[in-house]
């Protein structure tokens, strides 16, 4: 198979995903998103940019998508447009269009999830600060305000208290953002990701924030591999499933009643620190996949 990448060809998970799958005998290559574009009526409507001193274009079974730079609205609505037409035209694309617009938007994540039962902090979301400063009483006086387009725990920041809070909100709307409020779980100082494959749990990651109440790995978190329990489980399972993503990392917090919730559906998972700390080949894992549902064609992706 002829597997494209999409991201930066020096990045740690798209490595990852060529070498696994050169190794089990595929062709893969590097796709920046900048350079996709369209060339009607030849195959698939897409050109998915040829490789320097290529004999001919590089035509992809498969679709990893590694990254999802920023752009202009029509930058971004084109791509994912481009991602689409691809998907129809059969190409296997981890994750499908729709489930990576749903996951890169926070508000369309939990509302879906929490419409479809699965439990979700109280989430308040204001386009103006006054509305926010009203919120944030609502919620009690603490919460966390969250880019609606972000990961890695950047940019999140907790207020409680309201001149703070006020500053935040006011900065946010200034720059024509939205303030995307939920409320500060009370948790036990780690977190769970569980990362998901077509409808499997793969394993569970025990985050600890190491005294600090974000737990990201990225901001200075610690991991082990950890057991899903089976409540948990399901809870990812269910979310993958609304969000519609195939391969995903699902974030779950316990409240200080012992109660599991979602905090975010990641469509583009990283796993360094999860095979690190786990054990597990994801990248191998996810090319099998791939060639499983290659092979059944009416199981595809």
């Amino acid at each position: 198979m002829n597997i494209g990448i999409i991201g930066d060809c020096a990045g740690w998970h798209a490595r990852q995903f060529a070498l696994a799958a050169t190794t089990r005998g595929h062709t893969a290559q590097m796709i920046d998103f900048r350079e996709l574009a369209s060339n009607l009526p030849e195959r698939g409507g897409v050109s998915w940019g040829d490789p320097k001193n290529a004999p001919a274009p590089f035509h992809p079974d498969a679709i990893l998508i590694r990254t999802m730079p920023a752009g202009t609205l029509e930058q971004v609505i084109f791509r994912m447009n481009l991602l689409g037409v691809a998907h129809t035209r059969g190409i296997c694309l981890v994750n499908p269009p729709r489930s990576l617009e749903v996951c890169i938007d926070k508000y369309l994540t939990t509302t879906l999830c929490q419409n479809a039962g699965i439990a979700v902090p109280r989430t308040i979301v204001f386009q103006t600060a006054i509305q926010a400063l009203e919120g944030l009483a609502i919620l009690g006086g603490d919460g966390v305000v969250k880019p609606l387009f972000g990961s890695e725990g950047r940019g999140i920041v907790r207020v409680s208290d309201p001149d703070t809070a006020w500053r935040v909100f006011s900065a946010i709307e200034r720059m024509g953002q939205v303030i995307y409020l939920q409320e500060f779980v009370q948790h036990p100082g780690w977190d769970l990701r569980v990362m998901v494959l077509d409808g499997r749990i793969v394993g569970g990651m025990k985050r600890d924030g190491n005294g600090h109440w974000r737990t990201n790995v990225a901001q200075g978190g610690s991991a082990e591999a950890c057991p899903v329990p089976d409540i948990a489980a399901q809870m990812a399972l269910d979310a993958a499933r609304v969000t519609g993503v195939v391969f995903g990392g699902i974030d779950l917090i316990l409240d200080v009643n012992g109660n599991w919730k979602l905090i975010e559906v990641n469509g583009v998972p990283g796993f360094r620190a999860f095979s690190r700390t786990t054990g597990i080949d994801v990248a191998n894992l996810v090319i099998q996949q791939i060639e499983e549902k290659h092979t059944c064609p009416n199981l595809a992706l």
